[in-house]
């Protein structure tokens, strides 16, 4: 074969590819509008500062001494940030006793912990209501419904008493507990193994011989991958910005969680707020780490449960 022949037969199949690429471009009735495009695009950027600026705001402020905070521009960083964020960091963990690293570890392990048996158990729930048939299915879903209404504040002091009676108070088991039951993971549960988990596919593992367990575990909780992590997501967050239990469950100064540690510090008349920003924003940090790393997968779980089949 020539080299021209060669050239022409290569030629064809870059513009076939350049023609795959080409997305059609939709009927001239559905683009939008030049107006529609300016208006969203300065909807979407307000919304983004609107979302975005506190955040940047708690960046500086954390970099700030208490004397900054007062003398200088709210928005714009100090000459010396860095000698202000080690300033903040030194003040932070003289007032905490050196304890404050380990508030923030005992937030992660109260949270991961709640938020991996909580979305067990909540999918679990949701599957055996949205495929089995027993008696009491409808009265187990109307409690999970009456639990989406209820504030969980009028549930803490019973469950004080409760958890006093057990001995169970001032440790890791009275804030871990309380969270792992969630009415709103259960009802998700229940909706995506509705709408992902085909009944024709457990009949058929029946069939097969395989036990209830063993396809539950084996099947099942990968077709409810994404869900579970949608699930995991809100345990873990409503875990981690939970005041009110851990001020009832707990005293000990070891055991408080970030959120209890940092109300604490701003408790008193004049605390260090240069000191309590930076704290605030290590407080926020793993959330805001834990979303971007997980914000593909929670995508996909929040649109699982919107198409049937």
């Amino acid at each position: 074969m020539t080299a021209d022949q060669r050239v022409r037969t290569v030629q064809p199949s870059k513009r076939s590819k350049k023609t795959r690429e080409t997305r059609p471009l939709p009927p001239p009735s559905l683009r939008p509008k030049p107006i529609s495009r300016v208006i969203t695009t300065v909807v979407l950027v307000f919304v983004a500062i609107y979302f975005l600026g506190p955040i940047y705001w708690l960046i500086v402020a954390s970099s700030k001494t208490k004397g900054d905070m007062v003398a200088s521009n709210p928005l714009l960083f100090t000459d010396h940030p860095l000698g202000g964020w080690a300033a903040n960091w030194d003040a932070l963990l003289g007032w905490t006793g050196g304890n404050f690293p380990r508030w923030v570890l005992n937030s992660l392990l109260y949270s991961g912990i709640a938020g991996v048996v909580g979305t067990l158990i909540s999918v679990m729930c949701g599957f055996a209501i949205a495929k089995y048939t027993f008696p009491g299915r409808r009265a187990l879903l109307a409690v999970t419904m009456t639990g989406l209404l209820m504030p969980v504040a009028l549930l803490t002091i019973p469950m004080y008493v409760l958890f006093h009676s057990l001995g169970i108070v001032n440790t890791p088991l009275a804030v871990i507990i309380p969270c792992m039951i969630s009415p709103f993971g259960v009802f998700l549960g229940q909706v995506y193994a509705t709408s992902s988990v085909p009944t024709e596919l457990l009949e058929a593992a029946r069939v097969d011989g395989s036990s209830e367990a063993r396809t539950f575990f084996t099947m099942v909780l990968r077709l409810l991958a994404p869900a579970m992590l949608t699930i995991f997501l809100f345990i873990f967050v409503a875990t981690w910005n939970n005041i009110l239990l851990p001020l009832m469950m707990i005293s000990s100064p070891e055991l408080k969680p970030v959120t209890l540690g940092l109300y604490g510090m701003n408790s008193y008349f004049d605390p260090n707020k240069g000191a309590m920003m930076l704290g605030a924003l290590m407080g926020v940090l793993p959330l805001i780490v834990l979303f971007l790393a997980l914000q593909r997968y929670w995508r996909s779980g929040l649109a699982a449960g919107a198409v049937k089949g």
